[in-house]
C-alpha cells in the first residue's frame, strides 16, 4: 500500500497493469485451459464419430475425413471459448474465495471491483478476439470443409440444385439467369438460360447457352442462341453466337456462397451482407440472414457476460464445496440457460425482423443485468 501511495505521489496513473492483475490472470489461466480442453474434447468426440461414418458409410478416404475433422474445429473453438472462460472464472474465484485470499485483499484496502477488474477486462478482450476468429478463420475453414465434402466425399458440384439469379438491367426491367450446374475449376455455369423482362414484366429476349464462363471479371456465353420477342408479337431468332459477354449480377464467389452455403452461420457478417444486398433471397431466407447477421455481432460478447456472471457464482455457490465437478455442472447449467434464451430471441428476431438487432442483444443484456446485481450483493 505504501508503494502504491508513493507511485501515485510520483504522478503514475492508478490504472496500470499491476502485480494484482498478473496474479488474478494467472489464477484464471490454468482453469481456463482446463475448460478449453474439456469442452473441446466434448465437441471433438462428435466430430470423431462423424469421421467414422464418413469412412464406413460414405467410403471417404481417411485423409479427407481427417481434413473434415480438422476444418470443423475452428467453429467449435468459437463456441468453446466463452464456456471455458465461464468455467475458468468459476474455479479461479472459488479457490481465491475458499482460501480467504479475496477477504485478505479487501482487508488490505483493495476494493472488490478492483480485484475482479482484470477478469472483466479479459472478458472484453476475448470477446473481440472471438469476434475476429468468427469473421476470419471460421468462414475460411467452412469454405475448405465444403470443398472437401463436395469434391472428394460427395463428388458433386458446389451446389446441387438449379441456380437462379435475378438482376436489374441498365435500361430498365430485369434479367433472370438460370443454370443447372457449376464447374468450380473453370468457374463456369452449365446449360444457361437468360430471360430479359421489360419494365412491364413482359419477356423481351431469351438466350440459351451451353455454358457461361467467368474470365477477366466478366461472364462470357459460349455457343448461345438468342430469341427476341417484338412488341408486335413476332419472334426473331438470331444466328448462333460463338461467344458474347453478359452481365449476370453475381460473381462465381457470390453464387457458390449463396447456393452451397445457404446456412448463414458458416459465413462472415460481410458475406451475409453481400448476399442480402444481392436481392436473391426469399422473404423467409432474408429474415434468417438478417437475424444471423445481428447475432454474429452480439454472440462473441458472451465471453464478457459469462465472466461477469461467473464471479458472484464462484464467490457464493461454490464457496462451501471446492469441487471441480460442481463447477463444471454449474457452468453447463448457465450455458444451457443462456443458449435457451438466445434460441428464443433468435426466433423472435426472425419473426420481428425490424427489431432483429435488439433481440440479438437481449441475452447479453439480460445476463449482464443479472451478473451486475449478483456482483453488487457479493461485494458487500
Amino acid at each position: 500500500m505504501e508503494a502504491a501511495d508513493r507511485g501515485n505521489a510520483r504522478g503514475y496513473s492508478p490504472v496500470r497493469f499491476t502485480i494484482l492483475d498478473r496474479y488474478m490472470l494467472g489464477e484464471l489461466a490454468g482453469p481456463f485451459l482446463f475448460g478449453l480442453a474439456a469442452f473441446m474434447l466434448i465437441f471433438a468426440a462428435t466430430e470423431i464419430l462423424n469421421i467414422g461414418k464418413l469412412v464406413s458409410n460414405d467410403h471417404a478416404p481417411l485423409w479427407a475425413a481427417l481434413l473434415v475433422f480438422a476444418w470443423s474445429l475452428p467453429s467449435d473453438v468459437v463456441l468453446v471459448i466463452p464456456m471455458a472462460l465461464l468455467l475458468g472464472t468459476l474455479l479461479a474465484v472459488q479457490r481465491l474465495s475458499g482460501e480467504n485470499e479475496i477477504t485478505a485483499l479487501k482487508a488490505a484496502g483493495i476494493t472488490f471491483g478492483r480485484i475482479v477488474a482484470p477478469l472483466l477486462l479479459l472478458g472484453l478482450i476475448m470477446s473481440v478476439v472471438t469476434y475476429f476468429l468468427q469473421e476470419s478463420l471460421v468462414p475460411y475453414a467452412g469454405d475448405q470443409l465444403t470443398d472437401i465434402e463436395n469434391s472428394v466425399i460427395n463428388h458433386v458440384s458446389a451446389f446441387n440444385r438449379d441456380l437462379t439469379v435475378s438482376a436489374p438491367l441498365p435500361s430498365g426491367g430485369r434479367q433472370v439467369t438460370i443454370a443447372t450446374s457449376y464447374e468450380p475449376n473453370s468457374r463456369a455455369l452449365l446449360h444457361v438460360t437468360l430471360i430479359q423482362y421489360d419494365n412491364h414484366h413482359d419477356p423481351r429476349q431469351i438466350v440459351f447457352a451451353d455454358r457461361a464462363e467467368f474470365t477477366a471479371d466478366k461472364w462470357v456465353l459460349e455457343n448461345s442462341s438468342v430469341y427476341r420477342f417484338n412488341p408486335d408479337g413476332t419472334t426473331l431468332a438470331e444466328p448462333r453466337i460463338a461467344q458474347q459477354e453478359v452481365q449476370i449480377g453475381e460473381t462465381p464467389t457470390d453464387l457458390v456462397k449463396r447456393m452451397s452455403n445457404d446456412d448463414p452461420e458458416s459465413m462472415s457478417r460481410a458475406q451475409i451482407a453481400a448476399v442480402v444486398r444481392s436481392g436473391q433471397l426469399t422473404q423467409t431466407e432474408l429474415r434468417k440472414y438478417v437475424t444471423t447477421y445481428q447475432e454474429k455481432l452480439a454472440r462473441p460478447f458472451a465471453c464478457f457476460v459469462f465472466i461477469l456472471i461467473a464471479v458472484p457464482f464462484g464467490l457464493r455457490a461454490l464457496r462451501s464445496s471446492g469441487s471441480t465437478s460442481l463447477g463444471f455442472g454449474v457452468s453447463l447449467a448457465i450455458v444451457f440457460v443462456y443458449y435457451v434464451v438466445m434460441t428464443i430471441c433468435s426466433f423472435a428476431g426472425e419473426a420481428f425482423q425490424a427489431f432483429a438487432a435488439l433481440w440479438a442483444w437481449v441475452p447479453n443484456l439480460l445476463f449482464t443485468a443479472i451478473g451486475i446485481a449478483r456482483l453488487r450483493r457479493a461485494a458487500v
